[in-house]
C-alpha cells in the first residue's frame, strides 16, 4: 500500500470525527491502531478501509459504551456487533429507569408528599436476621442482628474482622435499653459510631491486628422513624411501592471513581478492585478516622427494609433480590431465601440478611424478633 493511499492522522481525524488524541489512545488500547507508523518520526498513517471502523467506535462513544465493551462489539461480526450493541442499550435502559425510580423516591423524600403524620395507630416492626458463612469460606466474619429497635448488620474482614464487626454490633445494641428522642437520635448514633470505634481497635487485642475491622450498616427504630447509619460497604435497601432502592452508598474506591466520572458503571461492575473499601472501622490505632453516614428515613406502613452484607448484593442479581422482597411475605422465610440463593450462586463470601416488615402496630402476629445470628 502507498503513501499516497494513506491519511495522516490528521486527515484520519477530520473524515473520521475523532481527534487526534482519541486515536491516540485506541492505538495504545489495540482498538485502532494505524496501518503505518513513521520509524523516524513516529506519525501514524490511517487506510481509507479503517474509517468505517473508526466510525462505529465514534458512534458507540457517545452512546457511553466503555472502551472495553467498545473492543468486543469491533470483534464480532455484523450480527453480533448488533446484538452486543442491543445488550448494552437494554442494560441502559433498565439503569436509567433505576435512576428514575430512585429520582421519584428521592422528591417524595424531600418534600415530605408521604408523611407519618396523623397516623392514627402507631407503627411496629415485623423483623427477621440470618447469617451464613457461605459455601467457600471456613468460617463466619459478618453479624446479622434484628431486634425490637434495631437491625444491624457488619462484615468484618482480616484476622480479627469477626470479634471487629460483633464488638460494634454490640455497641449499638446498647441504644435498644437506652431511652433516646426522635430529636436527639442521630447524635446519639454519632456518638455510638465513635464507641465501636474504639471497641473495633480493642477487638484486636493488646497488640493490635492491622489490616482488619469491619463495615457496619444499622437502623435505629424510633416508632415513625429509621435512623441510619453506614460506613462501609454492606448496603440498606428499601422496597416501597414495589420499587426497590438502594439507600446508601457504597464506601468503595471504584464506587469514588464512579462518582467522579472517572469509571462508568459497566466498568466497575468489572473492576479489579471494586471491593476494595474507602471507609471502614478498622483496628489499626494510626489510621485516620472515617465519617459514617448518618440520616434520617421516614417509615410508612407497608415498608420493607433489607440490610445486608455484600456477600448478597454482590452474588445475587438485583432483581432477584426484589423478586424474594416482593414475593416472600414472612420475613423469617425471606431472609432464608435469600442467604440459599447467595449460596446457590457458590456463595463465595460470608452472606448476612436483616429483613424488616413497617406496618400499623396490631395488624397480625406479633413482630418477630432475631438476635445475633454470627458464626464465628
Amino acid at each position: 500500500m502507498g503513501a499516497a493511499e494513506l491519511l495522516t492522522i490528521g486527515a484520519f481525524a477530520r473524515a473520521s470525527r475523532l481527534s487526534p488524541k482519541a486515536l491516540r489512545l485506541y492505538d495504545e488500547l489495540g482498538l485502532l491502531p494505524p496501518v503505518r507508523v513513521d520509524p523516524v518520526t513516529g506519525y501514524r498513517f490511517y487506510a481509507v478501509g479503517q474509517l468505517e471502523r473508526a466510525r462505529l467506535v465514534a458512534w458507540l462513544r457517545r452512546l457511553g459504551m466503555p472502551l472495553a465493551r467498545i473492543r468486543e462489539v469491533c470483534a464480532r461480526d455484523a450480527a453480533g456487533a448488533a446484538e452486543e450493541v442491543r445488550a448494552y442499550w437494554a442494560e441502559v435502559e433498565a439503569d436509567t429507569a433505576h435512576r428514575r425510580d430512585l429520582a421519584s423516591f428521592l422528591v417524595g423524600q424531600l418534600a415530605r408528599e408521604e408523611s407519618v403524620v396523623g397516623t392514627t395507630a402507631p407503627l411496629e416492626m415485623r423483623y427477621a436476621a440470618l447469617s451464613d458463612a457461605g459455601r467457600v469460606r471456613e468460617s463466619n466474619q459478618d453479624t446479622a442482628y434484628a431486634g425490637a429497635r434495631l437491625l444491624a448488620v457488619a462484615d468484618g474482614f482480616g484476622e480479627a474482622g469477626a470479634p471487629a464487626g460483633a464488638a460494634a454490633v454490640d455497641v449499638l445494641r446498647r441504644l435498644e435499653s437506652e431511652p433516646v428522642s426522635a430529636g436527639g437520635v442521630l447524635n446519639a448514633l454519632q456518638d455510638a459510631v465513635e464507641e465501636a470505634r474504639r471497641a473495633v481497635r480493642g477487638a484486636a487485642g493488646p497488640r493490635g491486628q492491622g489490616g482488619a475491622g469491619t463495615t457496619l450498616t444499622a437502623m435505629l427504630w424510633t416508632g415513625s422513624q429509621l435512623a441510619l447509619v453506614h460506613i462501609g460497604d454492606s448496603r440498606a435497601y428499601l422496597l416501597r411501592d414495589g420499587g426497590l432502592f438502594q439507600i446508601t452508598t457504597d464506601h468503595t474506591r471504584v464506587r469514588a471513581l464512579v462518582e467522579e466520572g472517572r469509571l462508568t458503571e459497566a466498568e466497575a461492575a468489572s473492576h479489579p478492585q471494586r471491593a476494595l473499601l474507602a471507609r471502614a472501622l478498622t483496628t489499626d490505632e494510626d489510621a485516620p478516622a472515617t465519617a459514617a453516614d448518618v440520616r434520617v428515613q421516614d417509615a410508612l406502613p407497608g415498608d420493607r427494609y433489607l440490610l445486608c452484607s455484600d456477600g448478597l448484593s454482590a452474588v445475587v442479581p438485583t432483581p432477584e433480590i426484589r423478586e424474594v422482597l416482593t414475593g416472600v411475605a414472612d420475613p423469617d422465610a425471606a431472609v432464608r431465601e435469600l442467604v440459599g440463593r447467595a449460596n446457590a450462586l457458590g456463595g463465595p463470601d460470608n452472606v448476612s440478611c436483616v429483613i424488616a416488615d413497617v406496618r400499623r402496630a396490631g395488624g397480625g402476629a406479633g413482630a418477630e424478633g432475631g438476635g445475633v445470628t454470627s458464626q464465628g
